[in-house]
């Protein structure tokens, strides 16, 4: 099994930070002295923190798919694989500016052959995560999301409706929050038995619409009849950065692990 992050995206309403550089590479945590990461010496990114996380839980190898300010990263390759003990593979995505994050995945349908615990690229979190999905592998799920039921939701966030010994039901932004089950993070165990089928689904979401997220996929599965199952994660600090309040909100999240 492999890392694998989503981190093509360009953050627009993170500028001027993403005036140069993927958000995946915006400064989250405090810097560290022997390593100072992120834009100018600022602190450790996003990135950063979930390649530690990944190595901590013992996965070596890790892709990112990269698409806007990509130089930025490859600049970084050498010293994010020195810091943390990974070896990375970069993918590009040349629609990244232009398509959403169903496509994205697709780029990566070939590393999805050998199992990826995929991340997105803006979702600091800490290594428990990670350790659920990990743990709740073995009774034949194939895809596994990470799910918290105890955050209170609103119209923004990605949720879920799951069914007893179904599995998803439903996951979009599309629905009223008070239907839903829990709110997807943003981190998926995918089985190498999936990944044909999933890349599939991918293919067929984005020829249908470009700008479809990759959980859009996870619903086309979802109507195929193929089973995907959640982790709750318990009560942990968590954020997706979409803004400049989400990156106040990392940082803080950020200091504690």
């Amino acid at each position: 099994m492999i890392g694998l992050v989503l981190a093509a995206g360009a953050g627009r309403r993170l500028r001027p930070y993403t005036d140069t550089l993927p958000k995946a590479l915006v400064p989250v945590g405090p810097a560290d002295p022997a390593n100072p990461a992120g834009q100018d010496g600022e602190g450790k990114t996003i990135l950063d923190l979930t390649l530690a996380n990944f190595a901590e839980v013992g996965l070596t190898d890790v892709a990112v798919v990269v698409g806007y300010r990509k130089e930025a990263v490859y600049e970084r390759k050498a010293d994010l694989e020195r810091t943390y003990g990974v070896s990375l593979t970069l993918i590009d995505n040349d629609k990244a500016e232009e398509w959403n994050n169903a496509y994205s995945l697709w780029c990566a349908r070939e590393v999805l052959k050998q199992g990826a615990l995929l991340a997105n690229g803006d979702t600091v979190h800490p290594v428990s995560v990670e350790k659920t999905l990990l743990a709740a592998r073995g009774d034949g799920q194939k895809i596994i999301l990470a799910l918290d039921t105890v955050k209170h939701l609103a119209d923004e966030e990605m949720k879920v409706v799951t069914a007893e010994g179904k599995g998803v039901q439903r996951i979009t932004k599309l629905m009223d929050p008070a239907t839903a089950s829990g709110e997807y993070i943003g981190l998926t165990l995918i089985e190498p038995e999936a990944a044909e089928e999933l890349a599939d689904a991918l293919k067929t979401t984005f020829e249908k619409d470009p700008d479809l997220y990759y959980e859009d996929g996870y619903q086309e599965l979802v109507h195929r009849g193929f089973q995907i199952d959640t982790a709750p994660i318990g009560d942990v600090s968590w954020v997706e950065i979409d803004n400049h309040d989400d990156l106040a909100k990392g940082r803080e999240i950020a200091c504690q692990y």
